[in-house]
């Protein structure tokens, strides 16, 4: 039986063997690799090339409200298009219950601005802000069952935060009906005080974003997450952590037991808060939460990467437009650091970013890079091995690297809806240059060869 597609000459990469091999598709499958292969519709060629698993961004926002007045820059089109020209074939978005509101109708909702507009695959996880009795006895678990098998909590920002005691409903839902909980780690009440002392002092710029959100504040309710995960017996992911206490928080629970999944990203090894300190107010494109840290924590996350502590890696892309009164330099945002939306783009940077100064910078191999971008992603979410790596069996979800390839990220060049990146100027060495999902190319030769055709995938 004729394949539809070989890809010949390249270097395959998993998240554990790196071999040369031609990888053979059909139906939108991997059913061969290596040997013989004959009768191929189409025969890429990718002499000097990886061919790795196609990233899996496990923590994105798309279209999601962000307070009166606010609007997120990007929606499922303009993200996933992003998303595919980065080298990813799969996302991850969140549906977010606003308080008042059934978690099935947001969830509809969700669906239906997705719905023809995905470039790539689709994975949704649940906010939960309002543990009604209705949403925790009955919407919650239907929507699990479903095959929306995650669920997120908030400790920080007051129109989102739940308590310990709705945290832990939540939590004993999930364990009983076997599904992930990831949780923002930052102690509001922490956060308001010393954001209050600020505006007293007139301290009132984007420097204060971070100084008002420090390392304690996420340490501590790391350590509270994981006290109130191992009382429910539930397993946790702690998303985005940005230093070492948070860090060492993980490790010793970890040692007691607890199955944790641990999770950092671009901004906390790119940047630091001297970032929100810019001139003319251009601090505020790095506002985002947990806030950038300093060189030494930038190294505690790297080290993280290295030994293991930390499974995945995610941009946490969350975009808004700078030079917009619905974005960053909103009217009250100009005056008032608390009021500056929190959230910076990043979905097509995650991967060039990591390749280039984690494996050709020798900081990593190329077996954890797919791990910490692919096939850990796809592991913790229920997804693995339809997802995640490249085996027989698997979607052909691929994106072909070439290693050598060496650019300078700019805006101008990227394709999400914000209107700039916070890594402005930064050269990299390596990029995706051709992106398929299952088995038919969506990225080649730099541009978008394909429509619309993502779908939201079910999980465990």
């Amino acid at each position: 039986m004729p394949l539809d597609l070989v890809i010949a000459n390249g270097t395959v990469a998993t998240a554990s063997d790196v071999f040369e091999a031609d990888i053979g598709i059909r139906d939108g499958r991997i059913v061969q690799i290596g040997g013989e292969m004959k009768d191929a519709a189409r025969v890429i060629d990718a002499t000097g090339r990886y061919v790795l698993p196609g990233g899996i961004d496990s923590h994105v926002h798309i279209a999601q409200p962000s307070g009166p007045g606010i609007e997120m820059a990007d929606g499922f089109d303009s993200a996933t298009r992003s998303a595919a020209f980065g080298g990813n074939t799969m996302v991850m978005p969140f549906c977010l219950q606003e308080r008042g509101q059934s978690l099935a109708a947001a969830f509809r909702d969700y669906i239906a601005q997705s719905e023809g507009q995905a470039h790539v695959d689709l994975g949704f996880h649940l906010i939960v802000t309002d543990p009604t009795p209705a949403v925790l006895g009955q919407e919650l678990p239907a929507l699990i069952e479903e095959g929306h098998s995650s669920v997120k909590v908030f400790m920080t920002y007051e129109a989102l935060r739940l308590d310990d005691a709705g945290i832990l409903a939540t939590m004993d839902v999930a364990r009983r009906h076997d599904a992930r909980v990831m949780v923002h780690c930052e102690n509001e009440d922490v956060i308001a005080f010393l954001a209050q002392r600020a505006v007293e002092a007139g301290e009132l710029g984007p420097r204060s974003h971070a100084a008002t959100r420090p390392v304690a504040a996420e340490r501590e309710a790391t350590h509270r997450a994981l006290t109130l995960a191992e009382v429910v017996d539930v397993p946790i992911v702690i998303v985005h952590v940005s230093n070492g206490a948070a860090m060492d928080e993980i490790a010793r629970a970890r040692m007691r037991g607890v199955t944790i999944t641990a999770e950092t990203c671009p901004q906390y090894l790119m940047l630091t808060e001297d970032d929100l300190s810019r001139e003319n107010w251009e601090g505020a494109k790095f506002v985002c939460s947990p806030p950038p840290r300093d060189r030494r924590e930038q190294e505690n996350c790297w080290r993280g990467l290295q030994n293991g502590l930390f499974d995945l890696f995610s941009s946490d892309h969350c975009p808004f437009r700078y030079e917009d009164e619905k974005g960053k330099r909103n009217a009250e945002g100009l005056r008032n650091f608390r009021h500056i939306p929190n959230g910076i783009p990043g979905v097509e940077t995650r991967l060039p970013i990591l390749f280039s100064e984690g494996v050709m910078k020798g900081r990593i191999d190329l077996p954890r890079f797919v791990a910490l971008t692919a096939t850990n992603h796809a592991k913790t979410y229920g997804l693995y091995p339809r997802k995640g790596t490249i085996a027989v069996g698997c979607d052909a979800d691929i994106a072909i690297w070439d290693p050598q390839a060496r650019r300078t990220i700019r805006h101008a060049d990227l394709h999400d809806a914000a209107d700039y990146t916070p890594y402005e100027g930064l050269e990299v060495q390596g990029w995706p240059e051709t992106v398929l999902l299952r088995g038919r190319p969506v990225i080649e030769g730099g541009k978008m060869v394909a429509e619309a055709r993502g779908e939201v995938v079910r999980r465990r």
